[in-house]
């Protein structure tokens, strides 16, 4: 169980530096719209790549921030059914999910997104807007999205088996969350430190 829970904790890390990053990309994707909404009023002057380029940011943090939304248990959940669960109820829901559900779809999507993502590469399939952007970055997203948000699947299954083994803390509980997120934040300066 140790090695599984190193793995998770790789895991965590990896999306928690994604979402750390993406955080960028969304004031990336504002300053351009703003940028590009000025000149545009203030110079009658518009440009295809800045609009696509906002598109793309946007829909980069969207597909490459659901692993991180699901590490910080964010993403959407029937609370007032779930709080009134008792916590291992809640973590077997989740197990449940995360197979029957979760993986499933992560494995569809990305199966199905492949081909889009290769073609576009082989093809060098451009935007079919003047001055438009490549596609196939943004093709890429969704096969990369699903991805991170089956490992991020794959460490929480992890951590909620650990849980119901007695072996780790309790992830899904409402006081323990923040408790959980306030130890990794803490956690990381004095690790750098140590290093």
């Amino acid at each position: 169980m140790n090695s599984l829970l190193r793995f998770a904790r790789l895991v965590d890390g990896l999306n928690a530096r994604i979402g750390a990053v993406l955080i960028w990309l969304i004031l990336a994707a504002v300053v351009i719209s703003a940028g590009n909404a000025i000149v545009r009023k203030a110079l009658d002057v518009s440009s295809n790549a800045l609009l696509e380029a906002q598109w793309y940011l946007f829909s980069a943090v969207f597909m490459l921030g659901a692993g991180y939304v699901l590490l910080r248990n964010a993403h959407v959940r029937i609370d007032f059914i779930s709080g009134r669960l008792s916590a291992r109820a809640r973590n077997v829901i989740d197990i449940v999910g995360i197979l029957v559900f979760l993986f499933p779809l992560c494995y569809l999507m990305a199966v199905l997104a492949w081909p889009l993502f290769v073609g576009a590469w082989v093809s060098g399939e451009m935007s079919s807007n003047a001055g438009g952007l490549i596609r196939w970055p943004l093709y890429l997203l969704v096969p990369l999205g699903f991805a991170l948000l089956a490992l991020q699947g794959a460490a929480e299954l992890v951590k909620r088996v650990a849980f119901l083994t007695g072996a780790g803390p309790d992830v899904l509980g409402h006081h323990q969350v923040a408790a959980h997120q306030e130890t990794e934040e803490h956690a990381a300066p004095a690790n750098k430190e140590a290093r």
